[in-house]
């Protein structure tokens, strides 16, 4: 229960972050990444910023034992940089550039009620079905 809890909490806070840095606005991503044009730069501070939150917390965290609602640290399960993970991040670039999305803001978003964050919430969806259907019968195959 303190786990579930501490990931609301946690979850709660990174969206009022995205939020209050203007991150739901797919606009400002688009501008961000729009050089020639009416580039924005905040996107760059909140990532710095991010980033630098992250790095002292992992300092913290780096001290520990164990973590606190787990039984010992769980590393990632993959660290090889294969076609998979590739193409998954440019397929990732490619839907956050044309839309302005990406699955956290996208999901706060739901809340404003407009139809793009539902439409890319929706295709998010849909990705992650197909995906789940399509890569052990991929897996299969590879075996064969």
């Amino acid at each position: 229960m303190k786990a579930a809890l501490a990931a609301l909490c946690a979850g709660l806070l990174f969206a009022l972050g995205l939020g209050l840095a203007g991150m739901t606005n797919p606009a400002k991503v688009q501008n961000f990444l729009d050089f020639t044009g009416s580039w924005d730069a905040s996107l760059a501070f909140v990532m710095v910023g991010a980033i630098a939150v992250y790095a002292l917390a992992w300092r913290v965290v780096r001290q520990r034992a164990r973590p606190l609602f787990e039984p010992v640290f769980q590393p990632p399960p993959a660290t090889v940089i294969d076609a998979k993970l590739v193409g998954g991040a440019a397929l990732f670039g490619v839907g956050w550039g044309l839309s302005g999305f990406c699955p956290g803001p996208a999901i706060v978003s739901l809340g404003s009620g407009s139809t793009g964050p539902l439409v890319f919430v929706g295709g998010m969806v849909v990705g992650m079905l197909l995906k789940r259907v399509t890569m052990p019968a991929m897996a299969r195959s590879v075996r064969a």
